[in-house]
C-alpha cells in the first residue's frame, strides 16, 4: 500500500469516527458473501453515519481512486457486494442509513434510507394502512438500498411490478462525491432523461443510492390462498391466465412449486406436512387480494378453482381459512432455498422466459441436462411473471464443491443457452454480480454492451465503483 493510499484511509476513517470504523473482527462476516461462495477482503470496513459522511468518503476514494464496494443487508447471491482487494478498495456498508424520512399517507409515499430493512419498511407502511409491495425470503435482513441496486422482484411481481416500477425518486451518491438528490416523489416528471433508471439494477456500478421515494398501496382487506395440485406445468400457466381474467386480475402471487422442491422441505424443513391427501408432481400456489371482505374474495377463489377443476387444469387443492394455514401454505414455498442448503446444497440458476415458454423450456431443460451428467433438479418460481429458479442438486452421495469443480460450468452454460433460445434472461432477479459476469458478456447484444459500457465510462471514469461488478473486463 502506497502512503498516499494509507493517508487516505485515515482521512476516511476521520470522516466516519470510530462509530463507523468496523473492526476486523466484525467485518469478517461482511467479507463474506450470502451463500458463502466468496470470501474477500477490503483495506477498510466504514459505516457512514449520514449521506454527507458516504460522500465524503466517495469523494476521497475518487482523489486516490480506492475502489468503493457499496453493502446492504450482504444477503445478494451473485458475490456482488463482497470486495477483493485489501490494499486499493473499501466496503461501503450502508446499515446506518436507516431512517424513514417521510411516509405520506395522502400521495401513498415512503422516502427511506438505503439502510432501511425491509420488512421495517413494510411495518411502516402497514402502520397507515398502506402497503410496500416487495416481499422476499429475506427481507429481514435486506436493506432497501441492496433492494434498489438488485432491481429485486420477489413474490408479488405480477401484481406490482419489480423494485423499479416502486420507485419515484432517489438519492444517489454520484462516483466523485456529489450528491444527485432527485426525491421530488413525482408521479409525472416529463422534464429530460430518467436519471434514477441508471441507478436501479446497477448494482452498485454507477454511484451509491442513499435514498428513495418508494410508491405505497392500499392494504389489502383481505387474502385468499390456495395450494393447488395441477396436471402439468403448461396447465398451472393456464390456470394463472383463467385465475387473473376471472378474478379482475386480482391475483397477487402465482407460485410454481415441484414435487422435487417440496420433497426437500419436507425432509428438511421443521413444522412442513404434506398439503394434500394425494402427492402430485406439479402445484402451484395462488393468492388473490383485494379491498373486498374475505366472503366476495373467498367466492371469487371458488369459482376460479371450480372452472379450473372442469377445464382439467386442477388435480386437487385446499384453501387456506385461516392465517395460520395460510402461513402453513407459504412456508411450503418459501422455505426451498433453505431446504436445497440443508440438502448439501445447488447449482442455482435464476432464469425468465415468457411465461407461454415456462413449459417448453421445462420440457427442454430436463433431458438437456440428463444427457451431460447425473443430477437432481428442484425447480420452482415465480409463474407469474416468468422467472423459475431452475436449480441443479449433485447426485446423492457427490458433495457440492465436487460438483462445482466437475459438471456444473457445462450444466449451467446449458440452463442458460435454453432460456437465451426462447428469448429470456439468465438472471431474472438475482442480478450479475462476480458470479455472472462472463454471463452478462456472452448473452448481451453487442450494441447493448456497448451502450453500458459507455455509461461506465461516463458516470465512473476512473472505474471506482464496485469494481469487477457486472462488466468485469
Amino acid at each position: 500500500m502506497t502512503n498516499s493510499s494509507a493517508a487516505a484511509l485515515e482521512r476516511i476513517a476521520a470522516i466516519v469516527g470510530p462509530s463507523g470504523v468496523v473492526a476486523a473482527a466484525d467485518a469478517a462476516a461482511l467479507l463474506r458473501d450470502e451463500r458463502g461462495l466468496y470470501r474477500g477482503a477490503a483495506a477498510l470496513v466504514v459505516r457512514p453515519g449520514s449521506v454527507e459522511e458516504c460522500a465524503a468518503v466517495v469523494r476521497v476514494c475518487y482523489d486516490e481512486r480506492l475502489g468503493v464496494v457499496p453493502q446492504g443487508g450482504n444477503t445478494g447471491y451473485c458475490g456482488g457486494a463482497t470486495p477483493f482487494d485489501a490494499e486499493r478498495q473499501i466496503l461501503l456498508s450502508l446499515s446506518r442509513l436507516k431512517r424513514i424520512r417521510e411516509i405520506d399517507s395522502v400521495g401513498f409515499t415512503l422516502t427511506a434510507e438505503a439502510g432501511v430493512v425491509l420488512a421495517q419498511a413494510q411495518a411502516v407502511a402497514r402502520e397507515h394502512g398502506l402497503l410496500l409491495p416487495l416481499r422476499m425470503g429475506s427481507e429481514g435482513s435486506a436493506q432497501i438500498g441492496g433492494n434498489l441496486s438488485t432491481n429485486a422482484g420477489g413474490l408479488a411481481v405480477l401484481r406490482y411490478g419489480t423494485m423499479r416500477d416502486l420507485v419515484l425518486g432517489l438519492e444517489v451518491v454520484l462516483p466523485n462525491g456529489e450528491v444527485l438528490s432527485e426525491l421530488k416523489g413525482l408521479r409525472k416528471d416529463n422534464t429530460g432523461y430518467d436519471l434514477k433508471a441508471l441507478f436501479l439494477g446497477a448494482e452498485g456500478t454507477l454511484g451509491v443510492i442513499t435514498a428513495a421515494v418508494l410508491k405505497l398501496f392500499p392494504e389489502p382487506r383481505a387474502r385468499q390462498t390456495a395450494w393447488l395440485a395441477v396436471p402439468s406445468v403448461a396447465a398451472a400457466c393456464q390456470l394463472l391466465g383463467r385465475a387473473r381474467r376471472e378474478s379482475g386480475d386480482h391475483v397477487v402471487s402465482a407460485e410454481y412449486v415441484s414435487r422435487r422442491s417440496l420433497d426437500l422441505v419436507l425432509q428438511h424443513v421443521a413444522g412442513a406436512r404434506e398439503p394434500l391427501d394425494t402427492a402430485a408432481e406439479h402445484y402451484v400456489l395462488l393468492e388473490l387480494a383485494s379491498a373486498d371482505d374475505d366472503d366476495v374474495l373467498r367466492a371469487m377463489l371458488e369459482r376460479v378453482l371450480a372452472s379450473g377443476l372442469d377445464a382439467g387444469e386442477v388435480l386437487d387443492g385446499t384453501i387456506a381459512d385461516s392465517g395460520a394455514q395460510r402461513s402453513a401454505l407459504w412456508l411450503l414455498r418459501e422455505r426451498v432455498p433453505e431446504a436445497e442448503r440443508r440438502d448439501g446444497g445447488s447449482l442455482k440458476h435464476d432464469v425468465s422466459v415468457r411465461i407461454d415458454r415456462i413449459a417448453t423450456f421445462i420440457e427442454r431443460a430436463e433431458p438437456a441436462l440428463r444427457a451431460i451428467a447425473a443430477h437432481r433438479l428442484s425447480i420452482y418460481g415465480h409463474i407469474g411473471d416468468g422467472n423459475l429458479h431452475f436449480n441443479v442438486l449433485p447426485p446423492v452421495g457427490l458433495g457440492i464443491e465436487a460438483f462445482r469443480s466437475g459438471p456444473a460450468a457445462e450444466l449451467s452454460a446449458c440452463v442458460h443457452d435454453l432460456a437465451a433460445a426462447l428469448g429470456g434472461s439468465f438472471s431474472a432477479e438475482h442480478g450479475v454480480g462476480v458470479l455472472k459476469a462472463h454471463e452478462l458478456t456472452r448473452y448481451k447484444s453487442p450494441a447493448a454492451l456497448q451502450l453500458m459500457r459507455t455509461l461506465k465510462q461516463a458516470l465512473d471514469p476512473r472505474g471506482i465503483m464496485n469494481p469487477g461488478k457486472m462488466l468485469a473486463g
